[in-house]
C-alpha cells in the first residue's frame, strides 16, 4: 500500500468495519458499500481488492460454519441455486479478471463508481433491480459474473434474483457460498498475474473487519424480522455522493 498519511489510516480501518458489518449483516455488500470510500482515499482497486476478497473469504466460510452447527437438522446453503448461478457465470467471470488485471486503475475506479450510481439510485428510488423471468435472470447473474470479476460489486445484480429462488432464512448463506467460490478465483488469478496481496496490511485490518463482522450479525437478526427499506434509502444517498465525487475528481484529474 502506497505511503499514506496519518489520518487516513484510521478512515481506512473505520471502512473496514463498516464493510465488515454490512458482509455479515446483509450477506451481501461488503465490496460495494465500501470501495468506493476506499477508493476516495486511495484510487487503486487493486489495493484495496485483494484484502477485501481475503476477508470475504474468512468471514463467509465462518458464517456459514456457524449457522450449520447451530442448526445441523436443515441445510442453510441451496446448492442448487449455487451451481446453476456458477454455470452461467463462468465465461463473464474470466473475462471480467483479466479486464481488471490488464486494464488502468483509472478505468476501473470510473467503472465501479459509475455501477455504484446506479446501484444508489436504485436504493434511493427503493427499486433495486428485479426480473421476473428465466431469460432477465440468466442476463443478470451473467452480468454479475462480469462485475464480480472487475471489481467484486456484483452483489445488487445477483441478489433480487437469489431473493425470487431461495427461501429467505437460506438467503445470506446461499449468497456467501457463492461468493466465496467466484472471490477464490479471482485471488488465485491475481497470484498468478503476481498482484500484491498487501499481506502485511491484513494484520491491522483483518481486526478491524471481525469487529464489524460481529456487529452484523447481531443486526442481521434484527432485519430478518423488519423492515430495512429505510436503512438502504439513506445507503443510496451516501453512496452517490460517494460515487459523483469520485467521478468527479476522475473527469477533472
Amino acid at each position: 500500500m502506497a505511503e499514506l498519511a496519518s489520518w487516513q489510516y484510521p478512515l481506512i480501518a473505520a471502512l473496514f468495519i463498516w464493510g465488515g458489518f454490512v458482509r455479515s449483516g446483509l450477506g451481501f455488500g461488503g465490496a460495494v458499500l465500501t470501495l468506493p470510500f476506499l477508493l476516495l482515499i486511495l484510487d487503486q482497486p487493486l489495493v484495496f481488492l485483494p484484502i477485501i476478497a481475503v476477508h470475504l473469504l474468512v468471514f463467509s466460510s465462518l458464517t456459514v460454519w456457524q449457522s450449520h452447527r447451530a442448526d445441523h437438522s436443515a441445510t442453510t446453503v441451496n446448492w442448487r441455486f449455487v451451481r446453476w448461478a456458477l454455470l452461467v457465470m463462468a465465461i463473464p467471470k474470466a473475462i471480467g479478471v483479466l479486464g481488471v488485471i490488464t486494464l488502468p486503475g483509472q478505468l476501473i475506479s470510473g467503472f465501479i463508481f459509475s455501477i455504484v450510481t446506479l446501484y444508489a439510485v436504485s436504493y434511493i428510488l427503493n427499486r433495486p433491480i428485479r426480473s421476473n423471468n428465466k431469460v432477465v435472470d440468466t442476463g443478470l447473474i451473467a452480468l454479475g459474473g462480469y462485475v464480480s470479476g472487475t471489481s467484486l460489486i456484483a452483489a445488487p445484480l445477483v441478489v433480487p434474483v437469489a431473493a425470487s429462488r431461495v427461501a429467505r432464512e437460506q438467503l445470506r448463506d446461499t449468497l456467501f457460498a457463492l461468493w466465496f467460490i467466484l472471490v477464490l478465483v479471482k485471488l488465485i488469478a491475481f497470484l498468478f498475474a503476481g498482484v500484491d496481496m498487501q499481506w502485511i496490511h491484513h494484520l491491522w485490518l483483518l481486526p478491524c473487519a471481525a469487529v464489524g463482522h460481529v456487529l452484523g450479525l447481531k443486526f442481521h437478526d434484527y432485519a430478518l424480522q423488519r423492515d430495512t427499506a429505510l436503512f438502504f434509502r439513506v445507503l443510496g444517498v451516501g453512496l452517490l455522493v460517494v460515487s459523483l465525487v469520485g467521478l468527479g475528481r476522475l473527469w477533472l484529474g
